[in-house]
């Protein structure tokens, strides 16, 4: 029986890493692992867990891809050797903390060439066989800043934003052609995705009011928190993945965590996002608990959509 061909982008570290692993390893052995990253000489820790993790040989190679070149896309896809990729999940993707002005040019634009662009790009390299093949299944990794605003994330946001609006446009339309869109939505994870982020800001920091760098100040503090307190394993993320891979009809959405969701149903609740906002404020700035930053707000007559604003 042929195997599930999986191309995965971004397995240097965190969920891709370890979703390759997940599926190279899978006691079905029904998996052909490829595994992406912008560069090799970075692929030493998953070889190294792929061994610990007794992956059986051929079920995962690595291949150079960089999201941000449309040729190193191209390059990746021809030396599949089926000659066909069954199921493609598009995870490289990178982070940008801090006051929106302190960001370079460069820092932007580098975050929206990878998390948008490159998305795009690798969506166009690979879609149309699928469609050909009217056969295909396509995992994004997204993000709880694609579902809401988050305070010090603008770009990151925008673009995981956008994100939400090119999948849920191809998950109208693929579905004729027997492919299937799928987002998993994750909160905080242990990955060293922050650590990885653009333009970590430092001196830049400087170049904000005094009052944005107190306001900042206590975001990393409340960041630090959640991510000691509610941060996921990203083992426990992958089976999320694994779930909507093998789902018989795929959903839009998978949540690898219900934690965020609370604020979310508030953000729907009230189109006007007065209760939103000023429930996430306090969340993060008062380190309210999410529940009762929510809760208050439901019951809140003056946090309502004002008149004239639509229902």
């Amino acid at each position: 029986m042929d195997r599930t061909v999986v191309l995965i982008t971004g397995c240097s570290s965190g969920i891709g890493l370890h979703l390759a692993l997940r599926l190279a390893s899978d006691p079905s052995r029904s998996f052909k692992v490829y595994a992406t990253l912008r560069d090799l000489r970075a692929q030493g820790p998953l070889w190294e867990a792929a061994r610990a993790r007794g992956c059986p040989p051929g079920s995962l190679e690595t291949l150079q891809l960089d999201v941000r070149d449309a040729d190193s896309v191209a390059a990746a896809r021809a030396r599949v050797t089926e000659g066909r990729v069954d199921v493609l999940v598009c995870n490289a993707g990178r982070g940008l903390l801090g006051p929106l002005e302190v960001h370079t040019a460069g820092a932007v634009g580098s975050v929206l060439d990878v998390n948008v662009t490159g998305t795009v790009r690798t969506l166009q390299a690979f879609l149309p066989d699928m469609k050909r093949r009217r056969s295909g299944r396509i995992l994004v990794t997204g993000s709880m800043g694609g579902l809401m605003g988050l305070p010090f994330n603008a770009v990151y946001c925008a673009s995981k934003f956008a994100i939400e609006g090119l999948c849920e446009s191809l998950a109208v339309l693929l579905p004729p052609f027997g492919v299937h869109v799928s987002l998993i939505e994750c909160g905080p994870v242990r990955t060293a995705f922050l650590e990885k982020q653009e333009g970590v800001p430092g001196g830049a920091l400087d170049g904000a009011d005094a009052e944005t760098r107190v306001l900042f100040s206590c975001y990393q503090r409340h960041l630090e928190r959640i991510f000691r307190e509610a941060a996921q394993d990203p083992e426990e993320v992958t089976e999320v993945f694994l779930a909507a891979l093998r789902a018989p009809r795929p959903a839009l959405r998978y949540f690898s965590t219900e934690s965020f969701l609370p604020l979310a149903h508030l953000r729907l609740a009230d189109p006007s996002g007065c209760s939103y906002v000023a429930a996430m404020h306090r969340a993060v700035f008062a380190d309210e608990p999410v529940e009762e930053a929510t809760a208050s707000d439901r019951g809140d007559p003056g946090l309502r959509a004002p008149p004239g604003a639509r229902q």
